[in-house]
């Protein structure tokens, strides 16, 4: 009896322990169970509110006029994407002529892939050009975001970049005609006043960063628009304020206090349109070190020789052979001077450079009115003069 009692006895003790085990292991999965809910709810509203920000942003991008194309339209459009369609490649990634179901010919930017910097580019591009408007900026039509896809479509402009007429390398391409004088003096206004108009008809300014020979576009006509804006920059709107930023740009047009110190301003732009100025007068890149010794950065070889009358001639690009008004080239001369002194106050600001461009322009188009922009805010112009008269040479 007394061995049966102890058995009965060590079968409960076991029961309760298997009792008291089950119910823990319970408790546990109750809790997992718990905690997982809890979770996928909470990245559920998360994902939730990320795709009501994102439609809110396309409502936004829908207002200001862009379309928002599907990966297949665009696919189409550039046949697969063919080798043959394509006109460029920058930063972001290779650009290829296409022509959409409608029959316009539009460009077509396609991301490398999708890294941190190309996502911001993009992103910086679309909400940008979404809200300026501008006839001296090259105009986004419409952009594609389809999973991993990022694309941006853009005008077409027939005879592509400034710098592939000021320096042809390919046999095979035939340039329609050559940038005569006055074709350069009109590029150079009509760059002058995509600049001015980011810099003082929107509030607060927008900063290019990147502006060189490559992002100034030319259409059939050899109007100019300034292009590529993924690198673009919201200014300070205090008088002489800057914004702390990282350095990016291309060697040989980025301001020199921008390269030290990190202060980007308006003025940083102005810089790197001398140095456009300077290879529309020279034919000459910015930085070449193949060059004999100090010929090799454009800037530097440059200046002392701008502010000496018999010294502008030896610069002169060869190709244009001479066909140009001295009188002109002096003036131009002289807003170069300008634009590129080392210390960023004693440059001007772009709306006295396009003053000091106009009266040269025996014909331009007619400076078509601005309209306001949703995000930012239109600024009357203010124009002063900035003396450009060769007294100053």
């Amino acid at each position: 009896m007394e061995a049966d009692e102890e058995y009965r006895r060590k079968e409960r003790i076991v029961l309760v322990l298997i009792v008291v085990v089950a119910s823990v292991a319970v408790s546990s999965l109750l809790v997992a169970f718990s905690y997982y809910c809890y979770i996928r709810n909470k990245v559920s509203k998360r994902l939730q509110r990320a795709d009501h920000e994102d439609n809110v942003n396309l409502q936004l991008v829908a207002e200001n006029g862009l379309q928002v194309f599907a990966f297949k339209q665009l696919h189409s459009a550039t046949s697969g994407f063919s080798k043959s369609n394509v006109v460029g490649h920058g930063g972001f990634g290779l650009v290829y002529r296409g022509v959409l179901s409608d029959g316009r010919k539009v460009a077509i930017k396609l991301m490398d892939q999708a890294g941190k910097q190309g996502e911001e580019e993009f992103k910086v591009e679309v909400e940008l050009l979404g809200r300026l408007r501008s006839p001296y900026l090259l105009a986004l039509l419409g952009y594609c975001s389809d999973n991993n896809h990022k694309l941006l479509v853009y005008e077409f402009m027939v005879n592509g970049g400034l710098q592939e007429h000021l320096y042809p390398v390919s046999s095979t391409k035939v340039l329609s005609l050559k940038l005569d004088w006055e074709t350069r003096l009109r590029i150079a206004l009509e760059a002058a006043k995509g600049l001015e108009y980011l810099h003082e008809q929107v509030s607060p300014p927008v900063i290019h960063r990147d502006f060189k020979s490559s992002n100034i576009l030319l259409d059939k006509n050899f109007h100019a628009k300034v292009s590529d804006f993924g690198l673009a920059k919201l200014g300070s709107e205090k008088a002489g304020g800057h914004v702390s930023t990282r350095v990016l740009g291309t060697q040989g047009y980025v301001a020199p206090e921008y390269a030290l110190t990190g202060h980007l301003t308006t003025k940083s732009d102005v810089y790197s349109y001398g140095v456009v100025l300077l290879e529309l007068l020279t034919g000459r890149v910015p930085v070449d070190m193949k060059r004999p010794p100090g010929e090799g950065v454009l800037v530097s070889w440059a200046l002392p020789r701008l502010t000496d009358r018999d010294k502008v001639v030896e610069i002169m690009d060869p190709a244009l052979e001479g066909q140009y008004s001295m009188k002109e080239v002096i003036q131009v001369a002289a807003i170069a001077t300008m634009c590129v002194q080392p210390e960023a106050d004693y440059r001007p600001l772009m709306a006295d450079v396009v003053q000091s461009l106009v009266p040269l322009m025996k014909t331009h188009r007619p400076t078509s009115r601005v309209g306001s922009c949703s995000s930012f805010h239109v600024k009357s112009p203010t124009p002063t003069a900035h003396d450009f008269s060769e007294a100053s040479l």
